[in-house]
């Protein structure tokens, strides 16, 4: 894992927060709420190496793959 990138989003994300918190005073409280959780949900996924992940198709072949030979033969 490659903390010096997390840590560089969530210095980011800091600073989003921080710029962005005295004009989100006149916006509602769920605007609020939906602004700070994708900045939340961005921090989270900073955590994950997205690029070189597997992806559906490979989660759907492993749970499948044992079944397959009940299907063909």
């Amino acid at each position: 894992m490659k903390w010096g990138i997390f840590l560089g989003v969530l210095l980011f994300i800091g600073l989003i927060g921080v710029y962005e918190r005295p004009k989100m005073k006149k916006y509602p409280r769920k605007d609020k709420i939906a602004f700070f959780t994708l900045l939340t949900m961005a921090g989270i996924l900073s955590l994950f190496d997205l690029p070189n992940m597997p992806g559906p198709v490979t989660f759907l072949e492993s749970i499948f793959k044992p079944i397959r030979r009940f299907m063909e033969g």
